[in-house]
């Protein structure tokens, strides 16, 4: 039988509620029933599962070992615990997915460069997912993945795709399987479309004001753009990502 759980100030209600915000244990905090259904189906098994009593039919819907302990909230109890007003009466804990991951001849990944909008970070997540890169590389600086809302957004794909550091060790290793590094730029590069995607390739995004980093300028070995038609200066950098990776998804089965 579920413990019941009625005070704002429980021990577990805290633990959750820090999860959920401060992100600086090795467990995440995820809300929703539909992102702890996309953990499950990833092979992730939740430490404790939280629902709001009169959610507790949900569990039904869920494998029996899917949890090590569920704890029915007041919906009190629930609302200090969880991060959003929509959390669908659910919530978990989790150990932090640690994906492994090594830079292999022909694979396609993403590079975040110092990206601070979680919403541009999971959208770019899900999208790696869904063109067929191998990981999203995260550059010191870059924001969480584990935020809520890159959680959110990356909809169950950052479950599954490898997040390493782009670290110098990192870097090295793309350079030791000959990965050529892509920066996109808003203007003046050579156009994406005529840029051969179907090799080792590292398409790198850049920060959402600044765009990509000196540093990762400097060692790139193209610049690209994305050709448009209209007065727009440049793309939200999820967008430009998600076009990029397409673009690449295209040359590589397609063409």
């Amino acid at each position: 039988m579920p413990e019941r759980i009625t005070s704002r100030t429980n021990a577990r209600v805290k633990a959750l509620r820090a999860a959920l915000t401060t992100r600086k244990s090795d467990r995440i905090g995820i809300e929703g029933f539909h992102l702890i259904r996309e953990a499950i189906a990833s092979g992730l098994q939740l430490d404790t599962l939280y629902l709001r009593e009169d959610h507790a039919h949900l569990l039904r819907d869920l494998p029996e070992d899917a949890a090590r302990e569920v704890l029915l909230l007041s919906p009190d109890a629930f609302q200090a615990a969880t991060e959003t007003e929509n959390a669908q009466g659910a919530a978990a804990l989790l150990e932090r997915p640690e994906l492994p991951y090594a830079p292999r001849t022909g694979d396609l990944i993403l590079i975040a460069d110092g990206l601070q909008d979680p919403g541009n970070l999971g959208t770019l997540i899900r999208s790696a997912e869904a063109f067929g890169a191998s990981a999203v590389a995260l550059t010191p600086g870059t924001v969480d993945p584990w935020n809520g809302k890159c959680l959110r957004a990356a909809a169950g794909a950052a479950f599954r795709v490898p997040l390493p550091r782009c670290d110098a060790d990192f870097l090295a290793a793309l350079k030791a399987v000959d990965t050529q590094l892509l920066a996109a730029v808003a203007k003046d590069g050579e156009a994406a479309h005529a840029t051969d995607l179907r090799g080792t390739i590292a398409l790198i995004i850049g920060n959402e004001g600044a765009g990509v980093s000196e540093k990762m300028l400097t060692i790139c070995d193209k610049q690209i753009t994305l050709a448009t038609t209209g007065p727009t200066e440049s793309l939200n950098a999820a967008v430009a990502g998600s076009l990029l990776l397409y673009e690449a998804s295209q040359q590589r089965n397609f063409k």
